[in-house]
Parts: structure tokens; sequence; C-alpha cells
């Protein structure tokens, strides 16, 4: 379908920067969500995966490099967050989907899972969230769901410590996530990362 794309770091980092710069000049009438410092773990992540066209992806309103790694062209990203929907990224042809609504694309990864086993088809689905995501009852739900039927699934859990400006861990009441340990880890890859701009914006007032 695709070639397979091979980004680097410095073209990951270029990227967000760039739209960083944009944003900052009041162009991108919309809110954006940049992220730094987690760049070497998702591109290992996509390549220890193999994660090519016949994979879904599914992110949030985080999911700049995600399209970037699935293969979606730079440009075609740029144009879309330009748009105004760097939170809701969806590229159908290159089995990319996103959302800015917390939780919500957890049981369509699972169905697309489901689809792919009964129909005998390759490819898996990765869903990623964030540390605090992955405390909603959906998240369990899905993990849950996916283990029990041995679905081709994969959630993926990128731990920057924070919920939005709240500490991850004074929320866990605990040093490590819920599934630590438990035999849903079979289906989940956590890392964690800081992240190098605040968690919407630039932190400072745009003017459009």
């Amino acid at each position: 379908m695709f070639p397979k794309p091979t980004l680097t770091k410095e073209d990951i980092v270029k990227f967000e920067n760039e739209i960083a710069e944009i944003f900052a000049t009041g162009a991108i009438r919309a809110p954006v969500h940049l992220r730094a410092g987690r760049e070497d773990q998702l591109i290992e992540i996509f390549k220890n995966n193999h994660i090519g066209p016949q994979d879904y992806v599914f992110g949030f309103w985080d999911s700049h490099e995600l399209a970037l790694l699935k293969g979606v062209p730079r440009e075609e990203v740029k144009k879309a967050i330009l748009e105004g929907r760097s939170i809701s990224l969806c590229f159908p042809q290159y089995n990319v989907f996103c959302s800015g609504i917390v939780g919500s694309l957890m049981g369509t990864a699972v169905g697309v899972g489901w689809a792919l086993k009964k129909q005998n088809k390759k490819g898996k689905a990765y869903l990623f969230c964030g540390d605090m995501s992955s405390e909603t009852g959906i998240f369990h739900e899905a993990v849950k769901y996916a283990y029990n039927f041995d679905l081709p699934v994969v959630f993926v859990v990128c731990d920057n410590g924070l919920s939005v400006m709240t500490k991850t861990r004074e929320v866990w009441g605990s040093d490590e996530p819920w599934f630590k340990g438990t035999k849903y880890e079979k289906k989940i890859i956590y890392f964690k990362y800081v992240n190098g701009y605040p968690h919407s914006g630039l932190g400072k007032l745009i003017k459009f």
C-alpha cells in the first residue's frame, strides 16, 4: 500500500518545533498538543513491532508523531494541523484514527482487533494513550476483553507523570500503574518520558 517511513528522531523534533513556531503566530485557530522527549521510544516501538500498512494506529490529542511514523506524509499531517485538526488527526487510507475525547477509541481498537481475528486478516490494532487515560474504566475493560479473547490489540501507555497539570502519582496513590505485575501486562507496552512541552499549547497566551 504505502512505503514504510524511515523517520529519525531529528525528523520528528524538527516537525514539532515547526508546528510550535506556527502555533505561536496565532495561525492555527484550534488547540494543539505538542510532544517532545518520547521520540526514541516511539520509533523503537514502531520498529520492533514492525508496524506497517496492515496495522491500525489509534491515538488521542497528541498524535502528530504517530501519524508520521505510520507513514502519513509530512505535508499531509501539517496541512491537517493547520486546518485545526491537531487533536483529531484521522487518515483512513493509512489506518490512523485519533480523537480528542479521553478513552473514546479504546473500544474501537478492540473492535478492530476482533474483526481482524475473525476475518483471519494480518495486522494488529495499536492504541496509544497517556498514563492517566490508562486509569479510566474503559481502558481496563478494553485490555481485559482483548486479553481474555486473545485479540491482536496492543495498548501503548506513554507515561509523562502528569494529567494536564496534576501529578499522576498523587492521583494513583501508588508509584506504579494498576496493571504492573498483572497478567494484563502481556497486552501493554509501557514507558516513561518527560514532555518538553506543556500539556496543551506553549504555556503562554496566543492571540488569534
